[in-house]
């Protein structure tokens, strides 16, 4: 069987510093007080069944509850993130206001060996970041995507 892969959207604009991307900080109770590595593109897994570039656009809708700024996708490949997951993601120049993101949720047990499952958000925030900020915030594996995106803009 074949790890998992996940695919994702790095939404990009140009901003007063230059280029800018969106990225949401990671949900969940480990992550609370965690900043550096801490956040992510808006990505998600996919099967086999599913074209990576439309889990890629499903994801972004799933965790931003907005839907993805018009616009075409280019591709950015692929990185393996600690855990083994295999990320592809795609660049799209758009905008979206942070204000305006309703995020999707997922159920965790919590605290652990409770019993009890609690619902809590895919991404607890989300903002604009310059590449610089961008690749001290983001996964470590993922700052490979800010870098290709760099060369190409």
């Amino acid at each position: 069987m074949a790890g998992k892969r996940s695919a994702g959207i790095v939404l990009w604009r140009t901003g007063p510093d230059g280029v800018e991307v969106l990225l949401g900080h990671m949900g969940g109770p480990f992550w609370t007080r965690k900043d550096a590595g801490a956040w992510s593109i808006p990505k998600g897994e996919y099967d086999d069944d599913e074209e990576p570039a439309a889990a890629a656009r499903r994801e972004f809708t799933e965790e931003l509850g907005l839907p993805v700024p018009d616009g075409d996708l280019v591709e950015l490949g692929t990185v393996k993130q600690s855990g083994g997951k295999t990320v592809t993601a795609w660049a799209l120049a758009g905008d979206l206001d942070p204000a305006a993101v309703v995020p999707g949720t997922f159920e965790l047990e919590w605290p652990p060996r409770s019993g009890r499952r609690q619902a809590f958000p895919e991404v607890d925030r989300v903002a604009w970041f310059d590449l610089g900020t961008a690749r001290e915030k983001i996964v470590k594996a993922q700052a490979a995507f800010l870098d290709r995106l760099g060369a190409q803009v």
